[in-house]
């Protein structure tokens, strides 16, 4: 009954930028934590970012920290991820999530998923 769908994904160059928007929809719920998920061919999906929806606590992984940001606005229902020096590693199919339950925001146990959008980042 929550649709999560993720836009702003794209073909970009090594170095340049990108805004991940994930809009929440459907049932009108509270929500604990959302977060941004990637997996590139071949390889398991792995945490990315994630916020604590109420307190704002950000959480990233080792390998994007000071290059992203996630951020929220609560008027829109919508968890962005400014994606900056992107790199050609980062090319993935990147994914957001919704927790309703006090969970470790850093791993997989979200409540709802987003179908996905495609980021590339050619050298």
């Amino acid at each position: 009954q929550v649709q999560l769908v993720e836009s702003g994904g794209g073909l970009v160059q090594a170095g340049d930028s990108l805004r991940l928007s994930c809009a929440a929809s459907g049932r009108t719920f509270s929500r604990y934590a959302m977060g941004w998920f990637r997996q590139a061919p071949g390889k398991e999906r792995e945490f990315v970012a994630a916020i604590r929806w109420i307190a704002g606590n950000t959480y990233y992984a080792d390998s994007v920290k000071g290059r992203f940001t996630i951020s929220r606005d609560n008027a829109k229902n919508t968890v962005y991820l400014q994606m900056n020096s992107l790199k050609p590693e980062d090319t993935a199919v990147y994914y957001c999530a919704a927790a309703l339950r006090g969970i470790d925001p850093r791993r997989q146990g979200y409540d709802y998923w987003g179908q996905g959008t495609q980021v590339t980042v050619s050298s």
